[in-house]
């Protein structure tokens, strides 16, 4: 009876991992040993500051811990879902998504961080619906576009789906304060529309309206002017913080050197480093591991873009197509910009880095976006219906 269970327990879990190519396991594989790595960092960036503010040297690595036990889970759910769920309930979602940003908005519920409200918090419970905005939105793009691809040399067909739901939930996000989100939002927006095969004249005023957009939204508000000068040499007056971050942030990449102070050595996190675990992990990463150890989350973040263009262009589904690539621009270019921010080479906009920083409800929603990607690589190894019918595997860009 006992061999009966264990082989049934076998049969099952070979069930929920079961793909046709390689790549869904480099995929899962590359995501778990960012979120392990991460909860290193986590652990070692946090402790000091955690210990301060609640007692506990462990506080903050068991929340994050808690909320990547979650991810992961949700993640192999996602990855087992068929394509009618997310036909289905994808407009629910990021409808209650959106509902959720506006109570942050207009109620005592919604907590300020700085200059940010994208904060929600219940009871003990608080977190971002931004980040569930930017999952369900991915997926619906994915899905809308896919529908409506053979009419988007058309702009009129272009504009009527993007222009009041992508550049509303856009907005929300903008008005909660969030600069660095809405430009990844942008971003994949931008990214999914070009794999849908928009074309190209069309994108170009769509990324100068958005250039632009953000330009006033930069100008906007006196910290992130502050942001910029600081950017520049300057210093910001408003928020001198800022100065002072980015100026520890190098040195603590400078005294890493190649092989770096050891893990758990950084002495930047000892209170001279704000956002430590957050938004600024790369530098601790850079300050214990080294040269070494920045160059390696570089190179799994290259894997990474790697494994997922190449799902993008092995697909014959359209909406898995476009889904996949504006996912991966999310994480790429979360990345990019983490990463950029650290070294000086863009300014401050307070993205974490996916997948390492700490953060539950962002760890969260970009588990589950590799999870439906993870769900496309198995549909298409095992033969079932797509979102939406497509002919060969083809790469499909933006046409002129």
């Amino acid at each position: 009876m006992r061999e009966l269970s264990m082989r049934s327990t076998r049969l099952s879990l070979g069930r929920v991992l079961r793909a046709e190519t390689r790549d869904f396991y480099v995929l899962l594989g590359l995501t778990l040993f960012l979120v392990i790595f991460g909860l290193v960092m986590v652990l070692s960036s946090s402790s000091v500051e955690s210990h301060h503010d609640f007692g506990d040297f462990y506080a903050r690595f068991a929340s994050q811990g808690g909320f990547a036990v979650i991810g992961v889970v949700l993640m192999l759910i996602a990855s087992r879902l068929p394509a009618r769920f997310w036909e289905r309930t994808i407009w629910v979602f990021l409808g209650v998504a959106c509902l959720l940003q506006i109570i942050a908005l207009t109620t005592p519920l919604g907590v300020k961080i700085g200059d940010n409200t994208n904060w929600l918090r219940i009871g003990p419970i608080a977190g971002q619906p931004s980040e569930a905005i930017k999952l369900c939105l991915v997926v619906w793009l994915g899905i809308v576009l896919a529908r409506k691809r053979h009419v988007l040399h058309e702009w009129r067909q272009l504009a009527v789906p993007i222009l009041p739901v992508a550049g509303g939930s856009i907005l929300l996000v903008v008005l909660g304060g969030d600069l660095g989100t809405t430009v990844i939002m942008a971003a994949f927006v931008l990214g999914a529309l070009f794999f849908a095969g928009a074309r190209l004249k069309h994108l170009g005023v769509a990324v100068a309206t958005v250039s632009v957009a953000a330009v006033l939204i930069a100008v906007s508000s006196e910290t992130r002017r502050g942001r910029i000068a600081a950017f520049f040499g300057g210093t910001s007056a408003v928020n001198p913080d800022v100065d002072w971050q980015l100026n520890n942030g190098h040195y603590a990449l400078a005294s890493g050197g190649v092989f770096g102070v050891g893990l758990g050595n950084s002495h930047s996190k000892w209170s001279w480093l704000p956002s430590a675990d957050t938004d600024f992990i790369f530098a601790i990463i850079g300050e214990e591991l080294g040269l070494i150890g920045a160059l390696l989350v570089v190179l799994l973040f290259g894997m990474l873009a790697t494994v997922l263009v190449r799902m993008t262009m092995r697909t014959g589904d359209p909406a898995a197509r476009v889904t996949t690539a504006a996912i991966m621009v999310w994480l790429i270019g979360q990345a990019f910009v983490n990463i950029g921010v650290v070294l000086g080479l863009i300014p401050v906009l307070g993205v974490p880095l996916p997948l390492v920083s700490a953060g539950g409800t962002a760890l969260v929603s970009s588990l589950i976006a590799v999870g439906i990607v993870l769900s496309f690589t198995r549909r298409s190894g095992d033969g079932r219906t797509p979102m939406a019918a497509g002919g060969p595997p083809t790469f499909s860009g933006g046409s002129a």
